[in-house]
């Protein structure tokens, strides 16, 4: 993956739950929190992209939104491969010395 830092920052898994699913849907946070079995303070850091999408908070989301579970783990390893692209790729570049495969 390249790292490029003028392009768009790629949004928090949580701000896309907020504005794509719980918005739309016409209910609160503290609903789908209650409903889902997410505890309060979670679903809070979880929308202000202070926390990330675990397995089983990923499980609630799919079974109370109707969606897979897959989709909560892909929007959270997205955006934690980005951030680590921009934040750690420069570093570990100059620290790793990679393999030199012979060519025939």
């Amino acid at each position: 993956m390249k790292s490029n830092a003028s392009s768009i920052p790629e949004p928090h898994p949580g701000e896309i739950l907020l504005a794509e699913f719980i918005e739309p849907a016409g209910v609160t946070p503290y609903r789908v929190a209650k409903d889902a079995g997410i505890s309060q303070p979670t679903m809070n850091q979880l929308v202000n992209g202070k926390r990330s999408i675990s397995t089983e908070t990923a499980l609630r989301l799919a079974t109370y939104f109707g969606t897979s579970p897959e989709l909560w783990i892909n929007l959270q390893n997205q955006f934690d491969l980005r951030k680590a692209d921009s934040e750690l790729l420069p570093r570990i570049q100059s620290e790793v010395k990679p393999l030199a495969l012979a060519t025939n």
